[in-house]
């Protein structure tokens, strides 16, 4: 008998990425369908660890990815998304058809290709491609359906093999020659490049002093400006901008005037009795056109500049956004939009504004990419009418409504008009005592129409070390050639060149835009990656690099040069846009990445034909020609170079580097003061007598302690250990037994390196101290910790007076202490471990407290625990701000409540699990 044909239930599945966007679409779409989520990706490439034996040996066994049958990837379902596979197979079977309705970018394209090949529906499939959740776009979107773009979905796996066959060819050489835990990355290494390169300019950069005049006018009528002296006797008077990073004049010192102290003291003195006449004015229109739309690029960079957030949680916040229908997909590098936006945002501004407030014709922008496709349309508010920022301000968070305010101010401005006025630029000139004539210069625009500037105004990257060249927004007195002024208040005014500023999240993120490194939805993991690597750190909003990130950028160039090449690493962009418009062939391209023209350039090749690396020489940075910084296993620090001539097995001299140093403040005068102040970095104290072994005070990197030192096991001492056997009674050979863990301790605040006696040491070292017991025979112990010294009893804490009181503290003291009830919510205030001034978003005071569960950070309205890995003295006001903004960005946890005790589930017996491959067939092909 044929198969019995499956009843048509009438009923359409709809799978989408995030579980947020379910009950929103699910309105919009109405009966007949059933929405669900995959929860992002549903498999990916395992650890090479992970794979099954038997293909550990085989050409997958490196990367996951069958290197001998064209890259293929070797795919596994996680195992936390084995159930969510397992729930939308069953759906699947009382549906009768499949939406794939992932997001529109070539990662939700993937998604949806991995649900397609692990689900093997055999019912009709339609790819759901829309750019914002509102009832028109996801009705635009079901008229609209489409078949599974497969050149995208190739675009995407060679990323994927792309990155694998980076990261895990060139960590493992950072691993063995830099340090443990570090690793590499197509973008990744690039974006630390530049931060890396940044500082280098800043160490070689040397400073120039320059001098100049500034001084009032005015013409009599009460209306003064201010103007500065601008050339002398005809020649320019030389500013920062004439001067080069070693500190010379870039033009011919006969075109110009470098005026010393002494120089700019005197033209002002002889300056004091003279008049002054204005020798000529100027005025220039002025016209200045609005920004483009949001890109995600742009976004992030402007809410760092005006939000003062991070890439992620820019992104985070836009995420909760789009999900819940207010904005388009924040994940494009285009500035296109649709004709419904662009009369959306000319109506508003109409309705706000004015109609001279847009232009004739709509403005069309284009993107500085023409791979720019990835959404198709500009991050806006969504809907075809937007919705005022107070119209949603009682449905969102105060992040949300920062952010959605930003958005469609941007997308209303960019469909307004120019603004438009003029640049008065007005010169005057004095003779001085000497006879030498001075000219001084005063420049304003004046908006005569504000044009798109009513709505909003894009925000710049501030260096306030930098020379303001901006022009200002002020009016300038009606003068004209040969009006005679007033002079007063000159002041001769010292000024020295600064170093180039170093990167700002925004900044960097421009960067890498501006070279077209990695795309726009990678910079803010990049960014994070580059941090929680400890690469990059942050100093107010700049990004410093780490000494470990120099030795890591370092290796990469000598040895990887073409890898963390920029023109080559934009290029890697450009294929994979080729691949994904079918341009290209995936296989083709892998092939010469890792292999390379007959198999000679590839970076197979590169890796195995490394040579010797000399691992000293790469974490080696010259401070001066006697004195090298290292970066070692315990931080850097530095060492002076011995002579030629230094007795054999001396030891050089060396001193710790404050991790709060930066790299370009470490100059030859800042080394030999760390020389001066360094204390002794370790003594001998003598030998325990009950163990024998040596005890040692040394200063490390969190502070002095005592420890100490256990020996290491001689090869006679192995080998006289007892003789095990195996089982078929053949001896086996001596087993080397576990190091056993060193005693340590850290010295009181009393103590130091050079006082500490071996008696204190030893005190030390046998802390916990037994108190005693309670009535009940508990055990009470007393110690020092990471805020003080505490009794505990059992999992009761009490604070004591001070670190002395540990050795001295009677069983009677401390049972009087827990006599006393354990002070909680109506403790007296307990001063604040830190402050750090207000917060940006919520404008409240941020402090640190020390709360039950540890030290946590708080405005007064958000709270977030200090990262276990983070001291609190190392803790900046610019990371409590980064902190309590990713709590903010995540939202209130939800809790879940259960009133009945579920029974516990029987295990089940141990199930063969298959790993799914992809196959040769292409999705449309099905």
């Amino acid at each position: 008998m044929p198969p019995k044909a499956k009843e048509s239930t009438g009923k359409k599945l709809v799978i989408v990425e995030s579980p947020a966007k379910v009950k929103s679409i699910a309105k919009y779409l109405g009966e007949g369908f059933d929405v669900d989520a995959s929860v992002g990706h549903i498999r990916d490439l395992p650890q090479p660890s992970e794979l099954p034996t038997e293909l550990k040996k085989t050409s997958v066994g490196k990367f996951a990815v069958d290197l001998d049958n064209d890259f293929e990837p070797y795919y596994v379902v996680y195992p936390d998304k084995k159930k969510r596979v397992s729930e939308l197979k069953a759906k699947l079977k009382d549906a009768d058809e499949l939406y794939l309705a992932t997001d529109a970018d070539r990662e939700g394209e993937a998604i949806a290709w991995h649900l397609l090949q692990v689900l093997k529906p055999k019912v009709p499939v339609r790819r759901l491609a829309f750019t914002e959740i509102t009832k028109e776009g996801i009705q635009r979107a079901l008229e609209n359906t489409r078949e599974l773009d497969t050149d995208l979905v190739d675009a995407q796996e060679t990323r994927r093999v792309l990155d694998r066959l980076y990261g895990y060819e060139i960590s493992p050489v950072l691993w063995r020659k830099v340090a443990r835990g570090l690793s590499a990355g197509r973008v990744q290494s690039v974006a630390t490049r530049l931060v890396v390169e940044r500082e280098r300019e800043r160490m070689a950069f040397i400073s120039a002093g320059y001098w100049d005049i500034k001084g009032r006018f005015d013409n009599g009528s009460g209306e003064a400006f201010n103007a500065k002296l601008s050339s002398v006797d005809g020649a320019r008077v030389a500013s920062g901008r004439d001067f080069d990073d070693r500190g010379q004049l870039k033009t011919s010192r006969s075109a110009l005037t470098h005026l010393n102290e002494q120089q700019a003291r005197s033209l002002v003195d002889n300056l004091a009795e003279s008049s002054f006449a204005v020798s000529s004015v100027e005025d220039k229109p002025y016209t200045r056109r609005p920004a483009a739309p949001f890109t995600t690029s742009t976004l992030q960079q402007e809410a760092s500049r005006k939000l003062r957030w991070s890439s992620r949680i820019t992104m985070q916040v836009a995420q909760r956004l789009y999900e819940n229908g207010y904005i388009t997909y924040m994940r494009t590098d285009s500035v296109f939009l649709s004709n419904e936006a662009v009369r959306a945002a000319r109506a508003q501004a109409t309705e706000l504004y004015g109609g001279d407030s847009i232009p004739e014709r709509p403005r069309v922008y284009k993107a500085k990419s023409d791979a720019a496709q990835e959404a198709h349309e500009a991050i806006r508010p969504a809907g075809d009418m937007f919705r005022r920022p107070q119209d949603v301000r009682s449905a969102l968070t105060k992040d949300e409504n920062a952010l959605y305010e930003l958005i469609w101010k941007r997308t209303v401005a960019s469909q307004m008009a120019d603004a438009k006025g003029f640049t008065a630029t007005i010169k005057l000139q004095g003779t001085a005592s000497d006879s030498r004539v001075a000219e001084f210069s005063a420049s304003g625009t004046v908006i005569t129409f504000r044009g798109f500037l009513a709505a909003y105004e894009e925000g710049k990257d501030s260096n306030p070390e930098a020379e303001n060249t901006e022009q200002s927004e002020a009016r300038l007195p009606q003068l004209k050639v040969g009006d005679e002024l007033n002079g007063s208040d000159l002041e001769a005014l010292g000024h020295e060149t600064t170093p180039p500023a170093r990167y700002t999240e925004a900044s960097i993120v421009a960067e890498l835009e501006k070279r077209e490194i990695g795309r726009p939805s990678t910079y803010a993991p990049t960014i994070s990656t580059i941090m929680d690597r400890g690469y990059v750190t942050k100093r107010g909003g700049a990004l410093v690099p780490s000494w470990i990130a120099f030795s890591v950028i370092r290796l990469l160039e000598e040895h990887f040069a073409k890898y963390v090449d920029y023109d080559f690493t934009a290029r890697l962009e450009d294929d994979l846009d080729e691949i994904a418009k079918g341009e290209r062939a995936r296989t083709d391209w892998l092939n010469l990445f890792y292999f390379g023209k007959d198999q000679g350039d590839g970076l197979k090749h590169v890796v195995e034909n490394l040579g010797d690396i000399d691992a000293r020489a790469i974490n080696s940075i010259a401070v001066t020609d006697d004195i090298v910084l290292r970066v070692g296993k315990f931080g850097p620090y530095l060492e002076r170079v011995l002579p030629a001539d230094a007795p054999e097995g001396t030891d050089p001299e060396r001193a710790n580097v404050p991790e709060e140093l930066a790299p370009d403040e470490l100059t030859a005068e800042k080394a030999e003061e760390l020389f001066a102040n360094s204390q002794v970095s370790e003594r001998e104290l003598g030998v325990d007598p009950e163990t024998g072994r040596t005890i040692m005070a040394k200063d490390g990197r969190y502070g002095a302690y005592v420890t100490e030192i256990i020996p290491e096991l001689t090869e006679e001492e192995i080998a006289a250990l007892p003789v095990e056997y195996y089982k078929n009674g053949k001896p086996k050979p001596p087993k080397k037994p576990a190091k056993v863990k060193p005693r340590t301790g850290s010295l009181f605040k009393s103590m130091s390196i050079e006082t500490v006696s071996l008696e204190e040491a030893l005190q030390l070292l046998s802390l916990p101290r037994v108190v005693g017991a309670d009535a009940e025979g508990e055990e009470i112990t007393v110690q020092n910790g990471r805020f003080g010294p505490y009794l505990k009893k059992g999992s009761d804490s009490r604070s004591i007076e001070s670190e002395e009181q540990i050795f001295t503290i009677t069983l009677d003291e401390a049972l009087a202490i827990y006599a006393q009830p354990k002070q909680r919510g109506r403790r007296a205030a307990v001063p604040p471990l830190a402050e750090f001034g207000a917060d940006p978003t919520s404008e409240k005071n941020i402090v640190v407290k020390d709360g039950r569960f540890g030290p946590y950070i708080t405005d007064g309205e958000t709270n977030i625990t200090v990262p276990r890995g983070l001291p609190i003295e190392e803790l900046t006001r610019e990371k409590a701000i980064e902190l309590l903004a990713e709590k903010r960005a995540r939202g209130p946890v939800k809790r879940k409540t259960s009133t009945a005790k579920k029974a516990p589930a029987k295990k089940a017996p141990a199930k063969k699990t298959t790993t799914a491959r992809k196959t040769a067939a292409k999705p449309s092909d099905k």
